[in-house]
């Protein structure tokens, strides 16, 4: 298992700047989780010539020209994420259900969105975007593996946490930092949905937000 990952200072301000409560917490990816990424990454790469190399849960590695030019580099892959964001963050689509979902759920959990954002630059588009989808929850811009964040935000309520993420490596970073939580991975492109091997610290995997809100709400009736 990995190490416990700190908490950013500029994540902590943000999550310091919430109004906390008492109520069990729902900690929410947003990108292939809420707001379709992988469907309008793709139309971004093929407007470039470039393509998966695999339907792997990974990008870095995974990139290449599509005409067989070599794998994209690191930094390539990081500076056309950034791009990317730049572009298409205003005009995301939802996952269908992921509005009603969360309403639902918000009658008796408290919601709060944890994004992964290159420099959090792109929070107000997202914010204001989310909003206009009847999503208002809390955005909070993360960077790197999340387990810090999710192991802060938890700090002194009383539970139940449920994460739902569709990183591997954000799953495990949660279960190093927050092993009590309950974590849903969810992935809404099926392609990269079936290539996932589900880890034993992961509850349930899930592409459907009608299936994740009714394994949500059996957790307060056990």
């Amino acid at each position: 298992m990995p190490e416990p990952t700190p908490v950013l200072p500029e994540v902590l301000s943000q999550i310091r700047a919430l109004q906390r409560t008492q109520r069990p917490l729902i900690i929410c990816d947003v990108d292939e989780v809420i707001l379709q990424f992988i469907s309008h990454l793709e139309t971004y790469l093929q407007a470039r010539d470039l393509v998966f190399v695999k339907y792997e849960y990974r990008l870095t590695g995974n990139i290449a020209g599509s005409n067989g030019g070599p794998v994209l580099s690191a930094d390539d892959v990081r500076r056309h994420l950034r791009d990317f964001f730049d572009e298409a963050c205003h005009m995301q689509e939802m996952v269908p259900g992921a509005d009603a979902a969360l309403r639902g759920l918000a009658r008796d959990w408290e919601i709060v969105l944890l994004t992964n954002l290159p420099g959090g630059h792109n929070k107000p588009l997202r914010e204001t975007l989310l909003a206009g989808m009847g999503i208002p929850y809390p955005v909070l811009a993360n960077s790197g593996p999340k387990g810090g964040a999710v192991a802060a935000l938890a700090a002194g309520r009383p539970g139940p946490f449920v994460f739902i993420d569709d990183s591997p490596t954000n799953h495990s970073s949660v279960h190093a930092s927050l092993p009590s939580a309950t974590q849903i991975q969810f992935v809404a492109d099926a392609r990269f949905r079936r290539s996932l091997r589900q880890e034993a610290h992961i509850d349930l995997v899930t592409g459907d937000w009608q299936e994740t809100a009714a394994f949500i709400g059996g957790i307060l009736n056990r």
